[in-house]
């Protein structure tokens, strides 16, 4: 059975207490928006009904009245014949035409006010649709930005990020080792590096030459 059984208990419901209530308000408003729709699909039926019942209604009074309109010229005709008996009897029938039409005529203002029933009706239940649609919408952003809070509370509160921070120290350390190895590899073997720092103590016996001839042409020149 659904939330709803008819027009009328949409239109006079508060949609807001029916959420407040609920047990899973998605899945409920989703339920509303079904049986609205069905529930506007019926009244709409229905109003095409009383549209078409009322062409019907409108055709038979035309007949009607032009029956009535044939016997009030017939009562004419067969009074000026002098015949008042069968004036009488076309007047007798032409009453009963009237009554039958003041019949339909009552059925008619019946069928028009139920058709603005159903039009009120249509113009509330489409209301109240936009306005469940509508909620619906909210619901669902609601919930989406929940699961993603959520989600963001469960990684910062668990192992996860933890974990994830102690990978990103591993990874770092070991890239600390490579670079340490490539520049070992640049200075080459132990033995190239002592004998290049040795050889930074081995002063170079041409150049102490050249400085030495240097300032022997020096001290020539001075004397």
């Amino acid at each position: 059975m659904g939330i709803f059984s008819r027009a009328r208990d949409i239109i006079e419901a508060n949609l807001a207490d029916i959420l407040a209530g609920a047990e899973d308000p998605a899945r409920t408003i989703d339920e509303m928006i079904v049986e609205m729709d069905e529930t506007l699909a019926e009244v709409r039926a229905a109003a095409a009904r009383v549209i078409a019942d009322g062409k019907d209604v409108k055709r038979t009074l035309g007949r009607l009245r032009h029956g009535m309109q044939e016997w009030t010229a017939r009562a004419e005709l067969a009074l000026t014949k002098g015949r008042d008996d069968l004036a009488h009897a076309a007047l007798v029938e032409k009453r009963r035409l009237e009554e039958m039409a003041e019949a339909l005529e009552s059925e008619l203002a019946a069928l028009d006010a139920r058709l603005r029933t159903h039009e009120d009706d249509i113009a509330s239940l489409e209301a109240r649709l936009r306005e469940a649609r509508a909620r619906r919408e909210a619901i669902r952003a609601r919930l989406e930005t929940a699961v993603t809070r959520r989600r963001v509370r469960e990684l910062l509160r668990g192992d996860r990020l933890d974990q994830a921070l102690l990978s990103f120290d591993r990874l770092e350390r070991a890239a600390d080792a490579a670079e340490g190895q490539a520049d070992a590899l640049a200075l080459g073997t132990p033995q190239d590096l002592a004998a290049r720092i040795a050889a930074l103590d081995d002063p170079d016996p041409v150049r102490a030459e050249l400085e030495a001839l240097k300032a022997r042409l020096r001290d020539s020149r001075r004397a």
